[in-house]
């Protein structure tokens, strides 16, 4: 018996290590910000590498998730001659669910990946102790611009995808499916409510959070030359995914 429970114990034990491990790297980083030097331009630097640069992945995300997604509800609401509320369900989806959890996984595989890769190289080539000797505080420099860039970029990214998803959608039932434009969009302002908005926000603004926060800490932990990058920033896609899978869950029961 206590050789089939220890594999589990030590499993849930780097679990828990590795959760402890994340919130005080979001602490430091917090602290840092408090403390340290404010830099804009790195701040600036991270907002667009974070924001802009993934908005033509997450408009392209967002049309096509919105037009298959309208094309699956239409079809299917027809059968009981509802066809009109698709718009509603859509939109409600989007703004929801869809939105941050779909555009924070597309900016874990794009960002969250760049960040442990940049920051798992400067630590296996000493830039990252180079900046300690010249007395930089590697987390105030490297860390926290990336996680304050996520807070603010990932809603604003959000709203984006669901502007591109109902958009998709409206070609997809007006243009494909014949759906009654008038009907698609009372029922669209009849339903849609601002919780729905805001709700979707601020999981979005959590997952932000939660894709640097995992990047930029298995970067910095990164050891083993150049298989060692290689496996910090596979971890850091996966790691931030589940996460940001099991925090919708829990966001969403609080919420809702």
């Amino acid at each position: 018996m206590k050789e089939v429970l220890q594999p589990i114990i030590l499993h849930l034990q780097s679990y828990v290590d590795e959760a402890g491990g994340l919130v005080l790297t979001l602490w430091k980083a917090i602290r840092a910000y408090m403390t340290q030097p404010f830099r804009p331009n790195v701040l600036f630097k991270q907002l667009e590498f974070i924001g802009v640069n993934s908005s033509f992945i997450i408009v392209l995300t967002g049309v096509f998730t919105g037009a298959v997604l309208a094309l699956q509800t239409g079809k299917a609401f027809r059968i009981f001659n509802a066809e009109s509320v698709t718009g509603a369900v859509v939109a409600i989806s989007l703004l929801r669910e869809l939105a941050p959890v779909t555009g924070a996984l597309m900016v874990a595989a794009r960002c969250g990946s760049a960040m442990a890769a940049e920051i798992g190289t400067m630590r296996v080539t000493q830039q990252i102790d180079a900046l300690q000797v010249m007395s930089v505080d590697p987390v105030s420099y490297l860390i926290s611009p990336r996680i304050l860039s996520g807070l603010i970029m990932m809603p604003l990214l959000c709203v984006l995808f669901s502007l591109c998803g109902m958009a998709g959608s409206y070609i997809v039932s007006i243009g494909i499916l014949g759906i009654n434009e008038a009907n698609y969009l009372d029922l669209i302002l009849q339903y849609v409510k601002l919780e729905d908005l805001t709700s979707g926000l601020w999981k979005a603004a959590v997952f932000g959070v939660i894709v640097t926060v995992v990047g930029c800490r298995k970067g910095f932990l990164t050891s083993g030359g150049a298989e060692g990058v290689g496996r910090a920033t596979t971890e850091a896609v996966v790691s931030a995914s589940v996460l940001i899978l099991v925090a919708d869950y829990f966001l969403t029961a609080m919420m809702y």
